[in-house]
């Protein structure tokens, strides 16, 4: 990449994949993911805007997640964006870093599976790897945990 994401861009050690499947058209699946600041109502404790762009290539999301004092601020570059199928992200903060996907796989009966995958490099070097499988489970429930609530809001109408 040349926009300065090369290193962030690579998969990282710590790998993530939810999946849900969402009773709705992929278009109207897709559109409510997009929706950056509505990812705020599905993931907790989270507080997610666009501080650069329209939300499509080329922008910056930030997504605040704060648990009393503690907070963490993960920025993403927005690097592909091809309706209603994929989104491709590059989590480029100082703290999480590496690249992301959405894809949205149309199903019969107007249903949508919804896949998120993401490749995370790990902090804290050799010790940030030792300590990834006692943290990959609760990574991995969060995840499908938020989409799983995120689906429920796109089939409520709750999501555009």
């Amino acid at each position: 990449m040349s926009d300065g994401l090369d290193d962030a861009a690579s998969p990282g050690t710590g790998e993530v994949t939810a999946t849900v499947i969402v009773n709705a058209p992929a278009a109207k699946v897709f559109a409510a993911f997009l929706n950056w600041e509505g990812q705020s109502q599905w993931i907790p404790f989270t507080r997610v805007r666009v501080v650069e762009g329209d939300g499509g290539e080329g922008s910056l999301v930030e997504a605040v997640t704060a648990i009393g004092p503690a907070s963490l601020r993960d920025e993403l570059r927005v690097v592909k964006v091809n309706p209603p199928f994929e989104v491709r992200v590059v989590h480029c903060g100082k703290v999480l870093r590496g690249p992301g996907s959405v894809r949205c796989t149309a199903m019969s009966g107007d249903r949508t599976q919804v896949v998120l995958h993401e490749w995370f490099h790990l902090p804290a070097g050799p010790a940030g790897k030792v300590a990834w499988p006692v943290l990959w489970p609760g990574s991995k429930l969060g995840f499908t945990g938020a989409l799983r609530k995120f689906g429920r809001l796109v089939e409520q109408g709750r999501l555009p």
